[in-house]
């Protein structure tokens, strides 16, 4: 019984390798060398990273610009704790990253965005790529640079070919969600008057979403009414999409079952996928809130609170 069991675990396990596999490229890591001598760089003084596809034929002048999520480190000890793993030196970064749902370069995965140039700035001071503090303490050697990371990874990229971007969008997971909405603006300063720039945010209130996400219904239901209302103030400008769906999962632009797949969550009979292709090239607004937690059909088999390519 124990080895059936298994059997079927390692199976389901082949199957998702394989489903990655065919429909996501690995890309490599690019270290943005001459940021170190601006000042900005990771928690521990290592240079910025970034993965680039680069985009062909009618996504040639087209960018997605995708930041890594991975929570904040909140005191000094929790970033100290962090200054050696991967949130926080490129010195531990993975070589090679899987790019897959919202940033796969195969249409039947991703037919809006996949011959885009499709960008993952990777994530490592801790703070949603927002601080600028001049002084490091000799004792902790810790940067808070995140500010400075954007800047120079943007200008990099503008070197590349994303001055010549007729349309960015500037997006990201959790805290990457996060540093897509406080960076939204410098973003579009940095790119040329002409292009069209929108920001996606993917999970960006997820500090607030994780401290509930194992508590009873109750609490789970009292968080989307003050989710709801806190939405309320963005306003019903057609400009402003919104896809918020019920789902018991962290993040969905990423992970290829709930970006867009036969079944993945729907709202309105659309996936994540259509309605952000449908609101960026204004085929049709998208403004839709999900009922309450667990009555959308669509999320069962979606209960997952992370995506680590």
């Amino acid at each position: 019984m124990e080895c059936a069991r298994i059997t079927q675990w390692l199976n389901l396990l082949l199957c998702a390798f394989l489903l990655l596999k065919a429909e996501g490229d690995f890309i490599p890591l690019t270290l943005v060398e001459n940021a170190v001598s601006k000042g900005a760089v990771c928690l521990d003084g290592s240079p910025p990273a970034y993965h680039l596809d680069k985009g062909y034929g009618e996504g040639n002048n087209s960018w997605i610009v995708h930041i890594e999520g991975g929570g904040w480190c909140e005191s000094v000890t929790a970033c100290l704790n962090r200054k050696d793993t991967y949130l926080g030196s490129s010195n531990r970064m993975t070589e090679q990253l899987g790019f897959y749902g919202y940033l796969s370069n195969d249409k039947h995965f991703n037919p809006d965005f996949y011959n885009w140039n499709r960008v993952k700035i990777r994530y490592c001071d801790g703070a949603s790529l927002t601080g600028d503090v001049e002084k490091v303490d000799p004792k902790t050697k810790l940067y808070f640079r995140g500010a400075r990371i954007f800047v120079a990874v943007i200008e990099e990229l503008l070197a590349k070919g994303m001055k010549n971007a007729k349309n960015a969008i500037l997006s990201g997971c959790s805290a990457g969600g996060l540093a897509a909405i406080l960076n939204c603006d410098r973003f579009k300063a940095l790119l040329p008057a002409g292009t069209t720039v929108k920001c996606v945010s993917d999970a960006g209130l997820s500090k607030a979403f994780a401290s509930i996400l194992y508590f009873k219904t109750q609490s789970r239901a009292n968080y989307r009414v003050e989710f709801i209302k806190a939405l309320s103030a963005i306003g019903k400008s057609p400009s402003n999409g919104m896809f918020i769906d019920s789902c018991y999962a962290h993040c969905q632009t990423e992970p290829p079952q709930t970006w867009f797949t036969s079944d993945s969550p729907q709202l309105a009979n659309k996936t994540i996928a259509k309605a952000v292709g449908d609101w960026f090239y204004k085929r049709s607004p998208f403004r839709k809130i999900d009922c309450s937690y667990p009555c959308n059909p669509t999320c069962y088999g979606h209960t997952f609170d992370n995506f680590e390519p």
